[in-house]
């Protein structure tokens, strides 16, 4: 008989921006869902080489600016020990990038994430977004994954990444709004939250949901599920950092190869521990 399996793990949640801004409310997010056996390390990149001011990742330009530390901060895990890592930000920036420089760490991010529990809950899902102008690339990631025929829609609720928590009220009304549109106009059959940002609010878009019965659809409690994208990727993480107890890491055929350990030494790149400007460790219970 196989001895059990030691399910203590150790996940990175990277904020993949030079400000710590936004730490803390992921940190609180990761106390209340993770695992007990889980430490969750939440981290923000370095502040000396991403751009301290730059707090949303809403443009591709802004993106560009925070690939190299990303990939960085998936070498990081390979080197210290962590079992899984999310990179923080629905447009799953640098993942493909980070996966391969990962070693035995296994890289998540919160738009796949949030995809393959959609899709195991039900066949059509919308996605909630701050402005349009994320459909475009959101969209291009959607196709890219394989999840094109499961999309409804997407539902712009005319807020910047830095809104969702200014003024919650208006963050859940409008989210709401957003949500009874894309059932009873779209066919939605789960919401995902398609920033990572909008965290916090999906157990009461689920109940409102239930008690309006979908609107003019007029079904009593109705179910419709309402993905957290914060969460969905830090599940993701520990789900996977579970797996590699089995063996089941992150492959290296073909085109998963890992640059050769000799040409990084060589170029002189990757070679030092990446300095993160900020952490906050929830340790396991």
């Amino acid at each position: 008989m196989n001895e059990p399996i030691d399910p203590g793990i150790r996940v990175m949640y990277c904020n993949p921006i030079g400000t710590s801004a936004y730490d803390q409310v992921f940190a609180d997010m990761a106390k209340l869902y993770k695992y007990p056996f889980t430490e969750v390390v939440v981290t923000s990149l370095n502040p000396a080489t991403v751009p301290p001011k730059m707090d949303n990742l809403e443009y591709r330009t802004y993106e560009a600016f925070i690939i190299r530390d990303t990939v960085e901060a998936a070498r990081y895990c390979a080197k210290n020990n962590y079992d899984s890592m999310v990179i923080g930000c629905f447009y799953d920036p640098a993942l493909q990038e980070s996966r391969e420089i990962s070693g035995l760490s296994v890289i998540t991010a919160p738009c796949q994430a949030s995809l393959q529990i959609a899709a195991n809950l039900g066949n059509r899902f919308s996605i909630i977004i701050g402005e349009d102008k994320w459909e475009d690339q959101m969209r291009e990631t959607v196709y890219q994954y394989g999840y094109k025929d499961y999309l409804a829609s997407f539902q712009s609720v005319g807020l910047r990444v830095v809104d969702f928590h200014k003024d919650p009220e208006l963050t859940k009304e409008r989210l709401v709004e957003a949500a009874m549109e894309a059932i009873t106009e779209h066919g939605a059959e789960v919401i995902i939250l398609g920033c990572t940002l909008e965290v916090g609010f999906y157990a009461d878009l689920q109940e409102i949901i239930r008690e309006r019965g979908g609107g003019d659809l007029r079904h009593e409690g109705l179910i419709v599920p309402v993905i957290d994208a914060s969460i969905a990727g830090l599940k993701a993480a520990e789900n996977a950092a579970i797996q590699t107890k089995y063996g089941w890491v992150t492959s290296r055929a073909y085109g998963m190869e890992a640059p050769p350990e000799s040409e990084l030494k060589a170029f002189d790149i990757l070679q030092d521990n990446y300095k993160f400007g900020n952490s906050i460790v929830v340790p396991a219970e």
